[in-house]
């Protein structure tokens, strides 16, 4: 005689664990066209430094290495840069590099963010490594995205950081290409805590759900290219009409003429007018609830 308790209980379980293996399958699966998408339309750049990338900001600004963060067992060194006669407590931004790493490119920008007044911490989700290929990039990030509890884990901890050492009254989030999706993962993570978010092309907004955007409190900052082939435009409109729906307070701009990595002058794809348009209204956003 069979047990129907025993089989009801071993059926569910069964059926638990074949839900989690899909899941991790469609994770891996998503993440892993996300980086061939990228590589495709990454095939002909390199990440060089350029002299507009290394352009300084009016206002001298402070910089250095710091150990924010451990993960695995691993410290974590992240750049921080502030106004050189910052009082404290002044905001924090978390910055989230590109699917480069941690390059010129983005230590530049950092400091460029810092310059109009904020505790600005570029962090790490690399390791240490910084791609100088396409390639290169690719397998940075796939290991970033089949591993995202460490990440997470990564920005957790560059959040209590800003918040609990250098006493930062108000955080944002801002991110480009793959930092867009984890600036994104990161109002996710504080939900209620973050006071503003920046997403530059970030290519994995659609993988968001409707539940998970729900909970998002602060308001957000979308900055897309019609032009850009890893993005869908449709994908870009679907993720500003649920937020819409949801009454959240969210700007999603769209630049008709500029492509991926618009905005990053080190690259062949900069667009220098919808760039330096983007960085007024990322400028003007962050004041408004930052400052």
């Amino acid at each position: 005689m069979i047990n129907s308790r025993f089989f009801n209980w071993k059926f569910l379980v069964t059926g638990l664990l074949s839900l989690v293996f899909l899941v991790g399958i469609n994770l891996y699966n998503s993440s892993r066209d996300q980086a061939l998408s990228l590589a495709a339309v990454h095939q002909n750049d390199s990440p060089i430094p350029t002299a507009l990338a290394q352009t300084e900001p009016a206002t001298p600004v402070i910089t250095e290495q710091v150990e924010y963060a451990t993960v695995n067992g691993q410290k974590v060194t992240g750049y921080l840069a502030r106004p050189q006669n910052a009082m404290d407590g002044l905001p924090g931004v978390i910055a989230i590099h590109e699917w480069w790493g941690l390059n010129d490119n983005i230590e530049a920008v950092t400091r460029r963010l810092a310059g109009e007044g904020y505790q600005v911490l570029a962090v790490d989700l690399y390791n240490g490594q910084v791609a100088q290929s396409p390639e290169q990039a690719k397998e940075l990030m796939t290991k970033v995205s089949q591993n995202p509890a460490l990440a997470q884990e990564n920005l957790q901890q560059a959040y209590t950081y800003l918040t609990e050492k250098l006493q930062a009254p108000k955080v944002g989030s801002i991110g480009w290409c793959l930092g867009g999706s984890w600036s994104l993962q990161t109002a996710l993570l504080f939900p209620e805590e973050l006071d503003a978010t920046v997403i530059y092309y970030g290519g994995q907004i659609g993988e968001a759900t409707r539940e998970q955007l729900s909970t998002l409190s602060m308001p957000i900052l979308g900055i897309f290219g019609a032009k850009d082939e890893s993005i869908p435009l449709t994908t870009v409109r679907e993720f500003e009409k649920t937020l819409k729906e949801l009454g959240k307070q969210a700007d999603i701009q769209i630049y008709e003429n500029a492509g991926h990595a618009f905005a990053n002058p080190s690259g062949d794809r900069y667009v220098p007018e919808a760039a330096q348009k983007a960085w007024s209204e990322t400028t003007t956003f962050l004041a408004e609830n930052l400052q």
